[in-house]
């Protein structure tokens, strides 16, 4: 029986990259696993727009009306995803689409329903795309293992690869970058656990087109905490005060 892994691409502002990580993901024999691509454009004003149309005979193409950010974006591709797990691509180079065959072999040998590409684990990877970003992944990362009783490595890596059924019976609500800690916390407090296996990586920075800002590590920092048992457990206490 054919499996499938669903690619959901979000994409803003992308015009001298995706056509060039299409072809990336093109490239990649996941052997028994076809690929479901969907691509969604928030509102690109680059030119984006135009080379996607050209390409909606081959794949699954959404438009956002405006600009909502990458959890939006998302959203809307798990919607329409059909595969047996969905993986999250980002429309730049800065990762490999050729270690999907990595996370899909580690969900097979450990039954797992959720696994993340780590680039800490590669130890070939010595660049990041600036101190301060570096910083930020690892302060989230720590604060994650500490709130949720994890051993990640790298929560706010692009590639996070679920079980489809898993991932459509979690409330997502995150617009932009918050997505990462949000649906990390959702899937913790599942009781799942999170494997990981090291990926490739090739930063850029922000004269590149990195789009993350300060202010999007506050968000995932207050994500995270808002999403604990304990804060959930204030917050119904509190309704039923009001109540």
């Amino acid at each position: 029986m054919t499996k499938k892994l669903s690619i959901v691409i979000p994409c803003y502002n992308e015009k001298n990259t995706i056509e060039k990580i299409l072809t990336k993901i093109e490239e990649v024999d996941l052997g028994e696993f076809e690929k479901e691509i969907i691509i969604v454009d928030d509102f690109s004003t680059d030119g984006t727009r135009d080379i996607l149309r050209a390409l909606e005979n081959r794949y699954n193409i959404l438009y956002n009306k405006e600009n909502r950010g990458k959890g939006y974006s998302l959203r809307r591709g798990f919607e329409i995803a059909s595969g047996n797990f969905v993986i999250v691509q980002d429309a730049d180079l800065e990762y490999n689409p050729q270690n999907y065959k990595d996370l899909l072999q580690e969900a097979d040998k450990r039954g797992a329903r959720v696994v993340y590409g780590s680039r800490e684990r590669n130890t070939e990877n010595k660049k990041h795309s600036g101190f301060s970003f570096y910083l930020g992944a690892l302060f989230v990362t720590k604060l994650t293992n500490v709130l949720f009783g994890s051993r990640l490595t790298d929560q706010p890596t692009c590639y996070k690869m679920f079980d489809r059924q898993l991932l459509n019976s979690i409330d997502l609500k995150e617009e932009r970058f918050g997505f990462c800690s949000e649906v990390t916390a959702k899937v913790l407090l599942k009781g799942e656990k999170i494997y990981e296996v090291p990926i490739d990586y090739y930063p850029r920075n922000k004269k590149e087109g990195k789009k993350i800002k300060w202010r999007d590590g506050v968000r995932a920092a207050y994500v995270l905490i808002k999403n604990t048992k304990i804060a959930s457990f204030f917050r119904r206490l509190f309704k039923r005060k009001v109540l």
